[in-house]
């Protein structure tokens, strides 16, 4: 899998079926290691590990709804009374991030409502706020702050 713009952590992959596999400590179980997922993977370590962002209050790969559509959104992490805090929207590492990454991560935003936004394809990791009619955008990801 590619290099990214996270620290190594130690996973587990398997070969189930003829295909790799990784395990997802957020679900529980090993998931089809995809370009994504390699990058979700890295996220989701880096935000419990690095930036103090509790295991238990990370959610990946959750359905809702979106202008009547079903939809999942990558990862969001919680507060600690349980509301959205960070909501973010994962590519593959190739892919580039683009305004349509921010619209498609804002329009999931829409349903979950968490105070961040942020986007990443494991090499570049942005955020963006609404400020007015316009958005800002900042690099990297917000601090855990379970209380706000």
């Amino acid at each position: 899998m590619d290099a990214l713009d996270f620290p190594p952590f130690d996973y587990r992959v398997r070969k189930i079926n003829g295909r790799a596999r990784i395990f997802d400590r957020c679900r529980g179980r090993y998931v089809a290691l995809t370009p994504e997922e390699w990058v979700r993977q890295h996220l989701v370590h880096f935000l419990a590990d690095h930036l103090g962002y509790p295991w238990q209050l990370v959610s990946v790969e959750q359905e809702i709804e979106v202008h009547g559509l079903r939809r999942r959104f990558d990862v969001v992490c919680h507060d600690r009374r349980g509301r959205p805090y960070l909501i973010v929207e994962c590519k593959a590492p190739d892919a580039p991030l683009s305004p349509a990454t921010f619209e498609q991560a804002f329009g999931y935003n829409r349903s979950v409502a968490a105070r961040h936004v942020a986007i990443t394809n494991g090499r570049v990791h942005l955020r963006g706020e609404i400020a007015g009619d316009a958005l800002r955008v900042l690099p990297g990801f917000p601090p855990y702050a379970g209380d706000e």
